[in-house]
């Protein structure tokens, strides 16, 4: 199968070049806007008719080389397709950021060997050095680029190169290792493995944080004026990639720490946000806005990648049968104290850890399916 990732390559220019393709990027960012417009007024979104109106305008208006106004056409198309499928209604997208989307061999290249990207510009070709420590794996052989984004951050320049390889996927026959992974608050990740090991992901010290981006949006929501906005919109975007990172360090944690052919299975937590909304109102943005998603897509393709495969079971009941005897009560479980106790047999042991430790027989009986129906 084919896995497609993001590579992000961080440009390392002079001042000559940096100002060159800071012009090239406003350039292009301008004729999406003047593009944008046109199909606003219009509601054209066939492309072959976008280009008979606007193509030669744009270029001649901002020095654009053909392949980069088309672009501009495909991007624009793309972004109010993109709106349409979501919203339902006709959002005009701004492009306010300079940008360049580039087509592979058309408007940029990379070289493994050099270190260099070839990238076309206002004024032609030029060839920069990149940072390419970390993503040799992205040069070798069988690897394939697609259409990348140049992009500028804090004055600093990188590019986004969707690189698609291929990999073979784990079979379910070929499992030798099965680890259940019950995701929740206290601890982000609670693991359970097939030599009866258990690992907890704590997560007091992410809850705190998060706390004090809440309330620092609070405070700053009080005080209403376009600065405290700009600060609030500047707090959210950190707070997310503090998240992100968080969970990309616990997932390759999880997929390092774990031999190939594992199977890792997690609760299929699709319909969790309505359930999440009925708890107490000051709990609600804890509960709401977990990223419970953004961990499971990380997971997943790193699992892919390392030769391991991730599953989504039922997650009914996983918190309150008991391991050992398997007798379903709610009883069994102390929320307030974390604490399963079975009503059965007796068997005492942390809730998250009950959680992970069902997941895993569930993901046995994945693999098994006719021993579990005898059973």
């Amino acid at each position: 199968m084919l896995q497609t990732v993001t590579a992000k390559l961080k440009i390392l220019v002079d001042p000559a070049s940096r100002k060159l393709l800071r012009d090239t990027m406003k350039a292009y960012s301008n004729a999406c806007n003047e593009i944008a417009e046109y199909i606003f007024r219009t509601h054209d979104l066939k492309r072959y008719s976008v280009h008979k109106e606007v193509y030669y305008p744009i270029r001649e208006r901002y020095g654009l080389r053909s392949q980069m106004a088309e672009s501009c056409i495909r991007t624009v198309v793309g972004a109010y397709r993109t709106i349409l499928a979501n919203q339902k209604e006709w959002i005009k997208p701004g492009f306010l950021h300079p940008q360049l989307d580039l087509v592979w061999n058309r408007d940029y290249s990379l070289s493994g060997k050099t270190g260099l990207f070839s990238v076309n510009t206002l004024e032609g070709r030029i060839k920069v050095p990149f940072c390419k420590q970390g993503y040799e794996q992205y040069f070798s052989e069988g690897c394939r680029f697609g259409t990348a984004k140049l992009v500028t951050k804090h004055g600093k320049f990188f590019l986004h190169v969707p690189v698609t390889y291929e990999i073979r996927k784990l079979k379910k026959e070929e499992v030798t290792n099965v680890v259940g992974i019950d995701r929740g608050i206290r601890f982000l990740a609670v693991t359970y493995d097939s030599k009866g090991k258990t690992v907890f992901h704590d997560g007091r010290s992410v809850k705190q944080k998060r706390a004090h981006y809440k309330a620092l949006r609070k405070e700053l929501q009080q005080v209403r004026t376009p600065s405290s906005r700009r600060r609030i919109r500047s707090i959210g975007q950190r707070e997310n990639r503090w998240m992100r990172d968080v969970n990309h360090c616990i997932s390759k944690a999880l997929t390092r720490n774990h031999p190939e052919g594992t199977l890792f299975v997690l609760e299929d937590l699709r319909g969790i946000r309505s359930a999440t909304e009925k708890v107490r109102v000051k709990d609600r943005y804890v509960s709401v806005s977990w990223s419970y998603y953004d961990l499971e897509q990380k997971l997943v393709y790193k699992a892919l990648r390392n030769h391991q495969l991730a599953e989504k079971v039922d997650p009914a009941y996983t918190s309150q049968t008991c391991p050992v005897c398997g007798h379903t009560e709610k009883g069994n479980r102390n929320k307030r104290e974390h604490l399963f106790c079975c009503q059965s047999c007796g068997y005492r042991s942390n809730d998250d850890r009950i959680g992970a430790m069902n997941l895993h027989r569930l993901g046995i009986e994945l693999l098994v399916p006719d021993a579990a129906a005898a059973e």
